[in-house]
Protein backbone atom coordinates (compact mmCIF):
# COMPACT_ATOMS: atom_id res chain seq x y z
CA UNK A 1 0.00 0.00 0.00
CA UNK A 2 2.85 2.36 0.73
CA UNK A 3 3.87 2.47 -2.93
CA UNK A 4 0.31 3.41 -3.88
CA UNK A 5 0.33 6.15 -1.25
CA UNK A 6 3.64 7.44 -2.61
CA UNK A 7 2.21 7.60 -6.14
CA UNK A 8 -0.87 9.43 -4.88
CA UNK A 9 1.24 11.94 -2.95
CA UNK A 10 3.45 12.52 -5.99
CA UNK A 11 0.30 13.75 -7.75
CA UNK A 12 -1.31 15.68 -4.90
CA UNK A 13 -0.93 15.88 -1.14
CA UNK A 14 -3.41 13.59 0.61
CA UNK A 15 -3.43 13.56 4.40
CA UNK A 16 -3.04 10.37 6.45
CA UNK A 17 -6.74 10.33 7.38
CA UNK A 18 -7.79 10.20 3.72
CA UNK A 19 -5.13 7.61 2.90
CA UNK A 20 -6.51 5.47 5.71
CA UNK A 21 -10.01 5.85 4.23
CA UNK A 22 -8.62 4.60 0.92
CA UNK A 23 -6.94 1.67 2.67
CA UNK A 24 -10.30 0.70 4.19
CA UNK A 25 -11.96 0.38 0.76
CA UNK A 26 -9.01 -1.48 -0.79
CA UNK A 27 -7.71 -5.03 -0.73
CA UNK A 28 -4.56 -6.72 -1.98
CA UNK A 29 -5.10 -9.45 -4.54
CA UNK A 30 -2.78 -11.77 -6.41
CA UNK A 31 -3.58 -12.63 -10.01
CA UNK A 32 -1.77 -15.48 -11.71
CA UNK A 33 -0.35 -15.23 -15.21
CA UNK A 34 -3.12 -15.68 -17.84
CA UNK A 35 -5.91 -14.95 -15.33
CA UNK A 36 -8.13 -11.89 -15.66
CA UNK A 37 -8.85 -8.83 -13.56
CA UNK A 38 -12.01 -8.37 -15.62
CA UNK A 39 -13.45 -10.14 -18.64
CA UNK A 40 -15.29 -8.66 -21.57
CA UNK A 41 -19.01 -8.67 -20.79
CA UNK A 42 -18.62 -8.37 -17.01
CA UNK A 43 -19.94 -5.39 -15.07
CA UNK A 44 -16.95 -3.97 -13.18
CA UNK A 45 -17.27 -2.57 -9.66
CA UNK A 46 -13.59 -1.99 -8.92
CA UNK A 47 -10.39 -0.56 -10.33
CA UNK A 48 -6.87 -1.46 -9.28
CA UNK A 49 -3.32 -0.27 -8.78
CA UNK A 50 -0.64 -2.61 -10.13
CA UNK A 51 1.92 -3.23 -7.38
CA UNK A 52 3.72 -5.98 -9.30
CA UNK A 53 3.24 -7.50 -12.72
CA UNK A 54 2.04 -6.74 -16.21
CA UNK A 55 -1.44 -6.57 -17.75
CA UNK A 56 -2.92 -6.09 -21.18
CA UNK A 57 -6.29 -4.79 -22.31
CA UNK A 58 -7.65 -7.05 -25.02
CA UNK A 59 -10.67 -7.12 -27.31
CA UNK A 60 -11.99 -10.34 -28.78
CA UNK A 61 -12.77 -10.06 -32.49
CA UNK A 62 -15.76 -11.93 -33.95
CA UNK A 63 -13.50 -14.63 -35.38
CA UNK A 64 -11.91 -15.28 -31.98
CA UNK A 65 -8.81 -13.21 -32.71
CA UNK A 66 -7.50 -11.17 -29.76
CA UNK A 67 -6.63 -7.53 -30.34
CA UNK A 68 -4.38 -5.79 -27.83
CA UNK A 69 -5.44 -2.29 -26.84
CA UNK A 70 -2.83 -1.45 -24.18
CA UNK A 71 -0.25 -2.69 -21.68
CA UNK A 72 0.00 -1.64 -18.02
CA UNK A 73 2.79 -2.51 -15.61
CA UNK A 74 3.85 -1.60 -12.09
CA UNK A 75 2.65 1.73 -10.67
CA UNK A 76 -0.24 1.92 -13.14
CA UNK A 77 -3.98 1.88 -12.58
CA UNK A 78 -6.13 -0.62 -14.44
CA UNK A 79 -9.87 -0.38 -15.00
CA UNK A 80 -12.69 -0.64 -17.46
CA UNK A 81 -13.41 2.98 -16.59
CA UNK A 82 -16.13 3.78 -19.09
CA UNK A 83 -18.00 0.63 -18.01
CA UNK A 84 -17.63 1.71 -14.36
CA UNK A 85 -18.99 5.19 -14.89
CA UNK A 86 -21.75 4.09 -17.29
CA UNK A 87 -22.80 1.06 -15.20
CA UNK A 88 -22.50 -1.32 -18.15
CA UNK A 89 -20.49 -4.37 -19.18
CA UNK A 90 -16.86 -4.01 -20.18
CA UNK A 91 -16.07 -4.04 -23.88
CA UNK A 92 -12.63 -5.53 -23.20
CA UNK A 93 -10.78 -7.90 -20.88
CA UNK A 94 -7.82 -7.12 -18.63
CA UNK A 95 -5.43 -10.08 -18.58
CA UNK A 96 -2.38 -10.67 -16.38
CA UNK A 97 0.68 -11.42 -18.52
CA UNK A 98 2.76 -12.22 -15.43
CA UNK A 99 2.03 -13.33 -11.90
CA UNK A 100 0.84 -10.03 -10.48
CA UNK A 101 -0.19 -8.28 -7.30
CA UNK A 102 -2.77 -5.52 -7.37
CA UNK A 103 -4.54 -3.29 -4.89
CA UNK A 104 -8.25 -3.47 -5.71
CA UNK A 105 -10.35 -0.40 -4.89
CA UNK A 106 -14.14 -0.37 -4.66
CA UNK A 107 -15.27 2.20 -7.24
CA UNK A 108 -18.51 3.37 -5.59
CA UNK A 109 -16.79 3.83 -2.24
CA UNK A 110 -13.94 5.68 -3.95
CA UNK A 111 -16.47 7.88 -5.75
CA UNK A 112 -17.92 8.69 -2.33
CA UNK A 113 -14.44 9.68 -1.12
CA UNK A 114 -14.03 11.96 -4.14
CA UNK A 115 -17.36 13.65 -3.45
CA UNK A 116 -16.65 14.17 0.25
CA UNK A 117 -12.93 15.00 0.22
CA UNK A 118 -11.65 17.56 -2.26
CA UNK A 119 -8.09 16.22 -2.10
CA UNK A 120 -9.14 13.25 -4.26
CA UNK A 121 -10.39 15.47 -7.11
CA UNK A 122 -6.92 16.52 -8.26
CA UNK A 123 -5.74 12.92 -8.07
CA UNK A 124 -8.64 11.63 -10.17
CA UNK A 125 -8.41 14.51 -12.64
CA UNK A 126 -4.67 13.89 -13.11
CA UNK A 127 -5.27 10.18 -13.81
CA UNK A 128 -8.00 10.97 -16.32
CA UNK A 129 -5.88 13.61 -18.06
CA UNK A 130 -2.96 11.18 -18.32
CA UNK A 131 -5.26 8.50 -19.75
CA UNK A 132 -6.68 10.96 -22.27
CA UNK A 133 -3.19 11.99 -23.43
CA UNK A 134 -2.12 8.35 -23.86
CA UNK A 135 -5.26 7.59 -25.86
CA UNK A 136 -4.80 10.65 -28.09
CA UNK A 137 -1.14 9.76 -28.74
CA UNK A 138 -2.07 6.19 -29.68
CA UNK A 139 -4.82 7.34 -32.06
CA UNK A 140 -2.45 9.83 -33.69
CA UNK A 141 0.18 7.14 -34.20
CA UNK A 142 -2.33 4.77 -35.83
CA UNK A 143 -3.49 7.50 -38.20
CA UNK A 144 -0.12 9.03 -39.09
CA UNK A 145 2.67 6.51 -38.43
CA UNK A 146 3.75 3.46 -40.35
CA UNK A 147 4.46 0.18 -38.53
CA UNK A 148 8.16 0.93 -37.99
CA UNK A 149 7.37 4.35 -36.50
CA UNK A 150 4.74 2.80 -34.19
CA UNK A 151 7.28 0.19 -33.05
CA UNK A 152 9.93 2.86 -32.41
CA UNK A 153 7.41 4.93 -30.46
CA UNK A 154 6.50 1.89 -28.36
CA UNK A 155 10.19 1.27 -27.56
CA UNK A 156 10.66 4.91 -26.62
CA UNK A 157 7.55 5.03 -24.42
CA UNK A 158 8.01 1.56 -22.88
CA UNK A 159 11.70 0.58 -23.08
CA UNK A 160 11.36 -1.90 -20.22
CA UNK A 161 8.41 -3.83 -21.70
CA UNK A 162 9.59 -5.30 -25.00
CA UNK A 163 11.18 -8.39 -23.43
CA UNK A 164 8.20 -8.94 -21.10
CA UNK A 165 5.62 -9.18 -23.91
CA UNK A 166 5.14 -12.06 -26.34
CA UNK A 167 5.76 -11.15 -29.96
CA UNK A 168 2.19 -11.85 -31.15
CA UNK A 169 0.78 -9.57 -28.41
CA UNK A 170 3.14 -6.73 -29.30
CA UNK A 171 2.34 -7.21 -33.00
CA UNK A 172 -1.38 -7.04 -32.20
CA UNK A 173 -0.81 -3.82 -30.22
CA UNK A 174 1.07 -2.33 -33.18
CA UNK A 175 -1.63 -3.42 -35.65
CA UNK A 176 0.67 -5.72 -37.62
CA UNK A 177 1.34 -9.45 -37.95
CA UNK A 178 4.03 -11.22 -35.91
CA UNK A 179 5.92 -11.85 -39.19
CA UNK A 180 5.91 -8.11 -39.96
CA UNK A 181 7.18 -7.40 -36.44
CA UNK A 182 10.02 -9.91 -36.98
CA UNK A 183 11.02 -8.07 -40.15
CA UNK A 184 10.93 -4.70 -38.38
CA UNK A 185 13.08 -6.04 -35.53
CA UNK A 186 15.67 -7.34 -38.03
CA UNK A 187 15.90 -3.90 -39.68
CA UNK A 188 16.11 -2.17 -36.30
Amino acid sequence: MQNLFNIINSITKVDDNNLEKLRMISSVKEIKKNDYFIREGEFPSTFAFVSKGLFRYTYLHEGGKELTKAFFCENSFISAYSALIQHRESYFSIEALEDSEIIVIDYLKFKDLVEKNFCWNKFLLTLLEKGFCIKEKREREFLLYDALQRYESFLQSHPHLENRIKQHMLASYLGITPVALSRIRKVK
